[in-house]
């Protein structure tokens, strides 16, 4: 008899949405058995609406971070916005259930905090006996997942599991697995083989430098910055849909100033990770629980207000990581890092002591064991 998991996100670039495709990937691997769904919640009940929110967030992130980091977890947006999220949930309720009654899940794991919120409204409206998992991809538990009707939360760290509990969540439904990051990061590769694959030399320093899916962030002055710096590096930059980033780093390198390789998407990030000496990169939650998962020092710039900042906080008190408040000390830290061999090591055995590579697996085994608990029968 198979097992139907639902798994809900939002944006298709997004850190979210690779958590999914992580949990659905850990799911085939442990039980052939399993079908999963895996859907954009957003576009699904409000097509329209996405397209518009997702422009807004990013002007809004791009042009005036200092709004949404007012915005985020602020307890009175939270109790204001209140009767608005009711409104929204009641519309979209009917959607989500009948998608749930066409798919009969026996499991519903939702990735960001919107879909998660629509689900548990739906247990409670239709009397659904129907497990549902909160997953979160970064290390900021805001108010806006906190939901009676939700059975699980899988947590990134310990630190989280406490601001929930002080929350008023009961400690019991909150599970310290990890951010779910696929399998393979936890497996490791010929360092040679790959850098030969790539013109790259191991023996001389690879900075990877990454802006999410979005491509965003200082990269230019980044790169601007490491060109200056005496270390013989070879960088390694990924621009996801930044198609005038692309341009500029293309230009870039046929100057040849440093070796760059400019990448839009690549499916081997993990090979690209471990020939790197240090990843300068926005503090995203997938992107720093694979960095860790390698045991890749960090090193954090223009963090998004809220989430982002709560990463980039979380990982430099653990030693994993190293933030730049300020580019015109941008040079000088890199420099000092890369001087500092010492520093590098340590900073990446701390990265390795926090890195959870299995919670993919981890979490796809409670999904599994929670398949049997829904009210109907396949």
């Amino acid at each position: 008899m198979k097992k139907r998991v639902l798994l809900l996100y939002i944006s298709e670039v997004s850190g979210h949405h690779q958590a999914t495709l992580a949990i659905e990937r850990a799911l085939n691997k442990l039980d052939s058995n399993v079908e999963v769904l895996n859907v954009n919640a957003f576009k699904y009940t409000t097509p329209i609406t996405e397209r518009i929110i997702n422009k807004i967030y990013m002007g809004v992130i791009k042009r005036t971070p200092k709004l949404w980091k007012y915005l985020y977890d602020n307890p009175s947006i939270i109790k204001n916005t209140g009767q608005i999220k009711k409104l929204i949930h009641k519309f979209n309720s009917p959607k989500l259930n009948n998608l749930i009654e066409r798919f009969r899940p026996d499991c519903v794991v939702c990735t960001q905090a919107y879909p998660c919120g629509m689900i548990a409204d739906c247990k409670e409206k239709f009397g659904l006996n129907l497990p549902l998992i909160a997953v979160l991809t970064d290390y900021a538990p805001h108010s806006f997942w906190i939901y009676d009707k939700v059975d699980y939360y899988i947590v990134p760290a310990e630190e989280v599991k406490e601001r929930f509990i002080q929350k008023g969540l009961d400690s019991k439904r909150i599970i310290n697995f990890g951010i779910p990051i696929d399998p393979k990061f936890a497996q490791s590769k010929n360092k040679e083989q790959i850098a030969q694959k790539h013109g790259l030399d191991i023996n001389k320093p690879i900075i990877l430098i990454m802006g999410g899916g979005q491509g965003i962030g200082p990269i230019k002055k980044i790169v601007k910055h490491l060109e200056g710096l005496d270390h013989d590096l070879q960088l390694i930059v990924i621009c996801g849909i930044n198609k005038r980033l692309q341009k500029w780093l293309k230009k870039r390198s046929a100057e040849g100033i440093k070796k760059i390789l400019v990448f839009e998407y690549v499916q081997t990030i993990d090979e690209l990770m471990e020939i790197s000496s240090c990843i300068i990169t926005k503090p995203g939650g997938l992107t720093t629980a694979e960095s860790l998962a390698k045991g890749l020092p960090l090193v954090l710039v223009s963090p998004i207000p809220g989430q982002e900042s709560a990463n980039a906080n979380f990982l430099a008190k653990v030693g994993a990581a190293v933030k730049i408040e300020d580019m015109e000390n941008f040079a000088q830290v890199i420099d000092e890092l890369l001087t500092d061999k010492q520093k590098l090591f340590q900073m990446s055995f701390q990265a390795r002591q926090i890195s959870k590579p299995k919670a993919a697996l981890d979490i796809a085994s409670l999904i599994i064991k929670l398949c049997s608990n829904t009210s109907y029968t396949n």
